[in-house]
Formats: C-alpha cells, sequence, structure tokens
C-alpha cells in the first residue's frame, strides 16, 4: 500500500495552525495530511492524540514533529502505521528523557529560552521577547499575534519521560534550524545523529520556520554520498517526500511512499 498520508504534531507555546503554509504544499501535491492539536496537559495525553489521528487514517503515514512535537513522535511513533519519522528543529530524547532534562544544562553560550512559570503551573514565553526568540523570521504583526495566542504549556508535559524512542526502530529524518534560539543547533546535530537520522540544515532559520518559510530551499552542507534528492532545489516542506521518495538507504519506505494519483495544481 502506498503511503500518501502524513501527520504534523506541534511543538509549545503554538497550536497546529502554525503548519498550515506546509499543509499547503504537501496537499497540492497529492498527500492526505493531518495535523494534531495535542493538548499539552502531559505527554502521555499528546501521544494519545497523536494516536487517535493515526488510527483514524487507515494506513501507513509519516508522522512528523517539530520542537516539543519531537517527544511526542518519539514515544506515539511505536504505533503500527507509523513508517517514518520527521524532526524538525525538535526534541529527539532517548529513553527516559524529557524535554525538561534535556535543557536542564544548556551550554554557557546557549540562548536562554524565556520561559515564565504561571501560578498554576504551566508555562508561556515573555510575551516582549516572543519575537526575538521564537519569531525572529516573521512579520512583526503575526510574531505579536503568535506572541498575544500562545497556548500554555504544562510542567508535566515538559517532565513527560520516553519508555522507549521509536527512532530506535523506525526510519527517520532531521531538519536543523541554524538559528534556533530555543533548541541550540548544537543539540539539534547531537540529538540527529544519536538518532541516526537523515539530517539537512536551513539557511540561519528561528524555531518559527514552520509559519515563516514552508517554502525555504533547503542546503545540505553534508549529505550523505548516497542521497540524491538535491535539497538545495528542495522546498523544504517538500524534504518530507523528497526524503523518504528518494534516499536510496529508505528502499522498503521509497517503494511505499508516493503521492496520490490525483495531484492538485501548486
Amino acid at each position: 500500500m502506498a503511503i500518501r498520508n502524513i501527520v504534523l504534531v506541534h511543538g509549545n507555546f503554538v497550536d497546529g495552525s502554525g503548519w498550515q503554509g506546509v499543509y499547503d504544499h504537501l496537499t497540492a501535491d497529492g498527500y492526505r495530511v493531518a495535523v494534531v492539536q495535542t493538548p499539552n496537559l502531559s505527554l502521555a495525553g499528546d501521544v494519545a492524540a497523536t494516536r487517535q489521528v493515526l488510527d483514524g487514517l487507515g494506513g501507513p503515514a509519516v508522522l512528523v514533529g517539530h520542537s516539543y512535537g519531537g517527544v511526542v513522535i518519539t514515544e506515539a511513533g511505536h504505533h503500527p502505521s507509523v513508517a517514518a519519522l520527521v524532526y524538525v528543529a525538535a526534541f529527539a530524547p532517548d529513553k527516559g528523557e524529557s524535554v525538561g532534562s534535556l535543557i536542564a544544562d544548556p551550554p554557557p553560550s546557549a540562548p536562554v529560552p524565556p520561559i515564565l512559570p504561571t501560578d498554576d503551573g504551566f508555562l508561556l514565553l515573555d510575551r516582549d521577547k516572543f519575537a526575538a526568540s521564537f519569531a525572529a523570521d516573521v512579520p512583526a504583526k503575526l510574531a505579536a499575534f503568535m506572541a498575544d495566542s500562545q497556548v500554555p504549556c504544562s510542567v508535566d508535559a515538559l517532565n513527560g519521560a520516553v519508555s522507549e524512542p521509536a527512532w530506535r526502530n523506525k526510519p527517520s529524518w532531521y531538519l536543523v534550524a541554524t538559528d534556533d534560539r530555543m533548541i541550540p543547533p548544537a543539540a539539534q546535530r547531537a540529538m540527529s545523529e544519536r538518532a541516526k537520522a537523515v539530517v539537512t540544515e536551513t539557511p540561519p532559520a528561528t524555531p518559527s520556520m514552520c509559519p515563516s518559510r514552508p517554502s525555504w530551499p533547503l542546503s545540505s552542507p553534508r549529505p550523505p554520498k548516497s542521497d540524491p534528492c538535491h535539497l538545495e532545489k528542495t522546498p523544504w516542506a517538500a524534504c518530507l517526500r523528497s526524503h523518504v521518495v528518494g534516499c536510496p538507504d529508505s528502499a522498503e519506505i521509497a517503494s511505499q511512499v508516493q503521492p496520490s494519483a490525483r495531484r492538485r495544481p501548486m
């Protein structure tokens, strides 16, 4: 059965609407795309919400996570419908790790995310520092809207630990945001290397690349020798397709991942 399902999982402080640009590109290319609206109250609850979406697809899927969404797909990726994982500037924890543990001891030179606790056990980003830390490459009005429409993240979700990482058993891809001020690029590279993921690095991009650069051309300074994907000419949203279709290291997946026969005009 051809894989034509892609499931997108958002990160903290935003909702699934941040994926709209990516959604538009992928659906225009003939894919069925589902966007998970995780409640961000606990890792278990967010995994359950993701599994519920996967249950409803009736076929294999590529599971994509951004930021904290990477933790969710690492745990939810064991679902039998998941054929591959894609991390977009995301946490890719190992067994027993959580966002909380991964950010507990940042290197001295790493930017410190302006996270503020609320009185009732939730976290938000400082509105006045939101644009600089999270949305420096989106228009000022959109950054202000994103700051004022933040989705609070529960401390419980941040501390939710992975039981067993799905990347050990599922082929994985990773997109590094080279100017990320939430997850240091060095940490992204370390996690992607540990997961043995196929890695692509963007030109300077912040965590908000999902809404800001849905068509940003990819560059890959150190592509695998076996990777014929020509990423420098590929819109990054289409990376979800071109990587899995084009890389012979994933021959089994490549034989399944195809856009649907009915293609919509770009």
